[in-house]
Formats: structure tokens, sequence, C-alpha cells
């Protein structure tokens, strides 16, 4: 099985079929999310101290924090798929 992976920003890249959902991060619920994984240590940061445009939840349980846009990383791992 060929493996895909898509650029989430700033050369962090991320497997494209381990992706559950790609949300925005502005809803009071995706945000308590975001806190409780970062407590338990399940948040991967990956927004390289920018201000936090998408989370990636992962099929492993983790969390992954990008800024780029989630319609962007969606884009992107569309265009991989189809190639």
């Amino acid at each position: 099985m060929v493996k895909h992976f898509v650029n989430i920003g700033f050369g962090n890249i991320v497997q494209t079929d381990r992706i559950i959902s790609i949300v925005s991060p502005e809803a009071a619920p995706i945000k308590r999310k975001v806190q409780e994984a970062k407590d338990s240590g399940t948040a991967i940061d990956a927004t390289c101290g920018r201000r936090t445009r998408a989370v990636l939840f992962m099929d492993s349980g983790y969390l992954v924090l990008s800024a780029i846009l989630p319609e962007t990383i969606a884009s992107r791992a569309e265009n991989m798929e189809d190639a």
C-alpha cells in the first residue's frame, strides 16, 4: 500500500490515511479537546508559534495543531491522493 503524506505547514507532514478529521479550532468543544490533549500530552503543536487554524484528529488519539487553514490542508490531501 502506498503511503501519502500532506504538508501541514512549516515543513511538518502527516500521513493522510491516519487523519480522521480536520476542524477549525474556533468552537468551544474543540477548544476543550485541544486543552485536554495538551494537558494529557497527546497534542502535537506544529504551528511554529503561530495561531492555530486547524486541528487534525488522528486515528491514534493524537491531536495535531496546524497554522494552515483546514480547507488548505484538505485540498493538499486530495491532490496527493489524486497523484
